[in-house]
């Protein structure tokens, strides 16, 4: 039996998700980066001269939900804890216009994560499983008419997790959400965002490795005060904000 702790990160060609797999090495975890950029993950463990022995790379695809059973009955190893960062961000404006690449949107932030979790999370033959981690959005917090297409999928993923925490406690499961704010990543890219609120992505990285045991985690002073506000604000003035 392997002694050796794992971890299982889904969307892991995301700069937040490699930026943790450099602190999981470092707590002397066997990664599993799970993507459809294959290409992306290897380039990455290369230039960051990774030691490639400690890593596994995995063909994932988020919305092709068929394939995600065989993918999880032909991990190398079940793992310890899992990851879901896999995202897609359709701004409203196209969102409006574009139901396919809304529907991707969709089905990678939301309904692929319910598949593959559930898969992983109900199979109570992996004694090893210990934390099941979602990465959210501020954006699904409340209802805004400048994003409420994406935000919804967020808001929606966060819903899921909340009850999945409720459903795995009496396993010992923790389960985490991570409400996130503005990053400076790609899926930002190009975007028009205040940069004073901007966080890096090894910052956050390193509040996801580091998790504890609540389940809602807003890394950052400014974003914890801005989802507080958020969570709190009278509709009627929700409804004035972008």
């Amino acid at each position: 039996m392997n002694s050796e702790k794992s971890v299982l990160i889904l969307g892991a060609n995301s700069d937040v998700a490699k930026e943790c797999v450099k602190l999981y090495l470092q707590k002397n975890f066997r990664v599993m980066m799970a993507s459809r950029n294959l290409k992306s993950m290897e380039d990455f463990i290369k230039e960051n001269h990774l030691d490639s022995n400690k890593i596994d790379l995995l063909y994932f695809d988020a919305v092709d939900f068929v394939s995600h059973q065989k993918f999880y009955t032909e991990l190398p190893f079940k793992p310890n804890v899992v990851l879901y960062s896999a995202g897609f961000l359709v701004q409203n404006e196209n969102a409006f216009q574009d139901f396919e690449k809304t529907l991707t949107m969709m089905h990678t932030n939301y309904s692929g994560a319910v598949s593959i979790l559930n898969i992983i999370a109900f199979d109570k033959s992996n004694k090893n499983l210990e934390r099941i981690i979602g990465l959210s959005s501020l954006s699904g917090v409340r209802g805004r008419k400048s994003n409420f297409v994406y935000g919804s999928t967020k808001s929606a993923f966060t819903t899921y997790l909340a009850g999945l925490r409720q459903e795995l406690s009496p396993r010992n499961i923790m389960v985490n959400v991570f409400v996130l704010g503005y990053i400076r990543s790609k899926i930002n890219g190009g975007l028009q965002l205040n940069q004073s609120l901007m966080m890096e992505p090894d910052y956050v990285a390193g509040e996801i490795v580091n998790v504890g045991n609540p389940f809602v985690n807003v890394p950052n002073f400014k974003w914890k005060a801005i989802y507080n506000i958020l969570k709190i604000l009278p509709e009627s003035l929700v409804a004035k904000l972008p």
